[in-house]
C-alpha cells in the first residue's frame, strides 16, 4: 500500500486488464482524449501533446491504454460511456472532472474506473502521473474521494440493503476492517493492536481473502475490494 505524502491516496493492482508486464517503461503510453465540448478537448489535449511519456491517438478504435474522459460531472450519459468501455475494450478509464458526488462516485466504481482527478487538479505532471499509474495496474482516487466513497458505500449498507437483509460484499465484517484499516495505511502489528486480536489472526484473515480472490499479496487485495466495492 502506497500512501502519497500531498492529498491522494494511491493503490496497487495488477489483477484487472493490463497489468505492469504488459507494459514496457520505455514506450509511451497511448492516450485518447474524449472530452464533452471541444474547448475541454483542446485543453486536454494542449497539456499532453508535449509530454513524452504518452501518445495521443485520434480514436478508441486505435485501442488505446488510457481513456482520458473529461467531463463536469459523471452524470448518468458518463456512466453509459464507462460502462460501454468496460464491456467492449481492456482500456483504462481516467475521469477528469470539475465534480462528483457520493452516488455519481460509487456509479463510477460499478462501471470500473481506473482513476478520478479533479480539473482543479489537472496540472500537466498529475495528469501524466495519473494515467501512468492507470496504465501500470493502479488506481487513483483522491483521498477525500476515497472518504467520501467509503461514506457512502456504508450508507447504502444500513439504509437500503440491510434493512431488506441484503449484503453489497461477500466478505466478514473482519475482513473488511482489516481491508479498510490496511487501504488507510496501518500495518499488521497496528491492526491487531486497533481490533484486539493477535497479529497472527490478522494474518490469517489477510491470507484467506487472498486465497478466496486468488490475488498476489495484500496490496492486491486491498486494490481489488475497493475496485469491487467490496469495503
Amino acid at each position: 500500500m502506497t500512501i502519497a505524502t500531498g492529498p491522494q491516496l494511491q493503490f496497487v493492482s495488477g489483477a484487472h486488464g493490463r497489468g505492469p508486464s504488459s507494459l514496457s517503461s520505455t514506450e509511451p503510453i497511448t492516450v485518447w482524449v474524449r472530452a464533452a465540448d471541444p474547448l475541454s478537448q483542446a485543453g486536454a489535449v494542449t497539456q499532453l501533446r508535449p509530454r513524452p511519456e504518452v501518445r495521443l491517438l485520434s480514436s478508441q478504435e486505435s485501442n488505446p491504454e488510457v481513456l482520458l474522459l473529461v467531463t463536469d460531472s459523471a452524470d448518468d450519459d458518463i456512466q453509459v460511456q464507462l460502462r460501454r468501455a468496460r464491456r467492449t475494450s481492456e482500456t483504462r478509464t481516467v475521469l477528469l472532472v470539475t465534480a462528483i458526488d457520493g452516488q455519481q462516485l460509487l456509479s463510477a466504481a460499478e462501471c470500473g474506473i481506473g482513476g478520478i482527478i479533479r480539473r482543479a487538479d489537472a496540472t500537466p505532471e498529475h495528469l501524466v502521473e495519473v494515467i501512468t499509474s492507470v496504465a501500470r495496474g493502479q488506481a487513483h482516487l483522491p483521498g477525500d474521494l476515497l472518504a467520501q466513497f467509503l461514506s457512502e458505500f456504508t450508507r447504502m449498507q444500513q439504509e437500503v440493503l440491510a434493512p431488506r437483509g441484503l449484503c453489497a460484499t461477500r466478505l466478514s465484517p473482519r475482513e473488511r476492517e482489516v481491508l479498510r484499516r490496511l487501504a488507510e495505511g496501518q500495518d499488521t502489528a497496528q491492526i491487531a493492536e486497533s481490533m484486539s486480536f493477535s497479529v497472527r489472526t490478522i494474518k490469517n484473515t489477510l491470507q484467506k481473502v487472498m486465497i478466496r480472490y486468488q490475488l498476489p499479496n495484500r496490496t492486491a487485495a486491498v486494490a481489488f475490494a475497493l475496485r469491487e466495492g467490496l469495503i
